[in-house]
């Protein structure tokens, strides 16, 4: 479900994130530690030392260094060590061009959302366990909907309501037989986005730094959903730039989702067992321009 649809850029929405964590922990972050990381196949998660976890998908895609061993170092320099750095380092990480880095800082970034959430240091939003973002879509029979990358749930609903729809994906390999006459390539995005009346993005966009031009591109009057594991962060920096609805996850049970990322576990595998989808909206709106 890798994308990249537009230029990459610093991502304003974790720089903020990032901010709001640490101004809510203040000194508190500095005696959080990573308890236990694991990098699996299709997303990595993090457990942190106060017991709240974390996770984000695998950018494998996006390492293209992940040929040979002396390569592969260089896109994971901290491999051994993951357990003896402090969080503020992640979240250091989770700013940084460098994808595997970047998607262990924001699983840490998630741990220490949900710590912040049970802590009661956030509002403004609201949360559902239990309810899978796709089925808030408003999906009229008027409606356009645009879908940024190849997300097999949203893929089924929008083909069986038979009507017109756009995926944009960086790799139509992804795609099935039946889905290919409904692929636009990267480069229309500029044009496919403003037509969209829902448009439903893939969270691997904050890793790869093309969701907030993907933002920017939106109607006001769009739907604008960010789906899966990536997007299960603070919300308040995705609601001020348009997005309606955040798809995320919550960890019900640390050691069984890392023990099942272990062994090559994918999102069928984590679900009901360990992990929870929630459903994040916005109580209150606070639109910004950058």
């Amino acid at each position: 479900m890798m994308v990249l649809l537009l230029k990459s850029r610093p991502s304003k929405i974790l720089e903020e994130t990032v901010a709001e964590v640490k101004n809510n922990l203040k000194d508190k972050i500095h005696n959080i530690k990573v308890e236990r990381a694991v990098i699996g196949i299709f997303f990595t998660g993090v457990c942190l030392d106060t017991g709240h976890a974390g996770i984000c998908a695998t950018p494998i895609k996006e390492i293209p260094e992940a040929v040979c061993c002396p390569s592969s170092a260089r896109a994971m320099p901290n491999a051994g060590y993951l357990t003896e750095r402090p969080v503020v380092k992640y979240l250091d990480d989770a700013l940084s061009n460098i994808p595997m880095k970047k998607a262990l800082g924001i699983a840490v970034l998630s741990a220490l959302s949900s710590y912040c959430r049970d802590k009661g240091l956030v509002n403004g939003y609201k949360m559902r366990v239990g309810v899978d973002a796709i089925e808030c879509l408003d999906l009229k029979d008027d409606t356009y909907p645009v879908l940024i990358g190849a997300i097999a749930p949203c893929l089924r609903i929008l083909k069986g309501r038979k009507k017109p729809f756009t995926i944009i994906e960086l790799d139509p390999r992804t795609l099935k037989s039946d889905e290919i006459r409904f692929y636009a390539p990267p480069g229309k995005t500029p044009e496919i986005v403003p037509k969209a009346d829902v448009l439903v993005i893939t969270g691997t966009t904050l890793i790869n730094g093309t969701l907030e031009g993907i933002l920017k591109l939106a109607r006001p009057d769009a739907q604008v959903v960010v789906l899966g594991p990536t997007a299960s962060i603070l919300p308040h920096a995705f609601f001020r730039r348009g997005v309606n609805i955040l798809g995320g996850d919550i960890i019900t049970n640390p050691e069984k989702m890392l023990d099942t990322l272990t062994e090559g576990g994918s999102g069928y595998h984590l679900y009901g067992k360990s992990v929870e989808r929630v459903v994040t909206t916005v109580k209150y709106r606070k639109s910004v321009k950058n």
